[in-house]
């Protein structure tokens, strides 16, 4: 499998998932032709996608889903809770759309995908875990904090997108409100730095690759969010290869596009 970080950020998140003969997205956070033109410049090719899962409703994920899901003639996969407010903000969908489950696999194409729950400010938000033949990946973006089952998820992976977000001295020391401040430090918010660097130790064991994803453009620095994460592995640093995805990867920084399995 290959992953292709196509956006990450507050300004749009989507994520490119192919496997030997189809493709997967996770997440539509630009518009629709914008998506279209980035997956084009990624070298991909839209008609393989077979599948959108969104993660959660908030308008950095969901921006292109709809037009997106109709113009390529694909399902969209979200939970009851993230449609539901899907629905109230912007009524009916001539989209194919199937609702999915925590913990409760379905196929699409040769993928098997899995939801689990993530702790966020969204009505029902989820990560996935995606496998083909023997290879598995987790998508764990926009969670406040890391569960014992959502690390069970993500232990059973080859490698993991996992959120980075802030750096707690400049969060603590930047131009954000109060109450906002409290809200990505809650457990329904973001995780930070340190929360990510500690997840990844106790992951060592386990996965390859991971890749830090949804890094605050005000509170977060790429150089801060890698050092934190590789002294979190220590020792580990050296078995567990360690990437950042960029607000806009394009050519001129293939390292920060995405890994190969």
């Amino acid at each position: 499998m290959e992953l292709t970080v196509l956006a990450s950020g507050s300004k749009g998140n989507c994520t490119c998932l192919r496997g030997e003969r189809g493709a997967l997205l996770i997440d539509v956070g630009l518009s629709a032709r914008e998506t279209l033109r980035r997956l084009a410049n990624a070298g991909e090719d839209a008609s393989t996608i077979e599948g959108i899962l969104v993660t959660h409703e908030h308008i950095d994920h969901i921006k292109g889903v709809d037009v997106l899901a109709r113009r390529l003639k694909v399902p969209v996969y979200a939970t009851a809770g993230t449609l539901e407010v899907f629905y109230e903000k912007y009524g009916p969908t001539s989209a194919e759309v199937r609702r999915c489950r925590y913990g409760e696999s379905f196929s699409v194409g040769d993928f098997e995908v899995e939801p689990f729950a993530a702790s966020h400010d969204a009505r029902e938000p989820c990560g996935f875990s995606v496998t083909e033949g023997d290879l598995r990946v987790g998508c764990c973006t926009d969670t406040g904090t890391v569960t014992a089952t959502m690390f069970d998820r993500l232990a059973s992976c080859d490698a993991v997108l996992l959120e980075s977000n802030h750096c707690p001295q400049m969060l603590e020391n930047g131009p954000y409100p109060a109450f906002l401040k409290s809200r990505i430090r809650s457990s329904r918010g973001h995780l930070s730095n340190p929360d990510a660097a500690r997840c990844l130790q106790r992951l060592a064991d386990h996965i390859h690759v991971a890749m830090l994803a949804h890094l605050s453009e005000i509170n977060n620095t790429q150089e801060r969010a890698l050092l934190s994460a590789l002294e979190g592995l220590g020792f580990y640093s050296d078995q567990v290869a360690v990437t950042v995805a960029e607000q806009n990867p394009g050519p001129e920084h293939p390292e920060s596009c995405g890994f190969r399995l």
